[in-house]
C-alpha cells in the first residue's frame, strides 16, 4: 500500500517471481496485473483475515 495512491482503496501484491497485482479492498478482486494461482490464493486468504488492518492502513495513508 502506498501513500497518496488512487482510488478505489486497494493494496499491491509483489511476488518473488516479479509479477504483481492490485487487489480491491472491498471485493478482494484483482484490479490490475496477475499472479500465479497459488500466490493469489495465499494473498487473498491473508487479506481476508486482515481486512480491518488493510482498511485502517488505507485510511491512514490516503486521508
Amino acid at each position: 500500500m502506498y501513500a497518496g495512491d488512487h482510488n478505489p482503496p486497494h493494496f499491491h501484491v509483489l511476488a518473488h517471481d516479479g509479477t504483481e497485482a492490485l487487489i480491491d479492498l472491498a471485493s478482494l478482486r484483482v484490479l490490475n496485473g496477475s499472479l500465479r494461482p497459488p500466490v493469489l490464493k495465499e494473498a487473498l486468504a491473508w487479506a481476508g483475515q486482515n481486512i480491518g488492518l488493510l482498511a485502517t492502513k488505507w485510511k491512514e495513508l490516503n486521508p
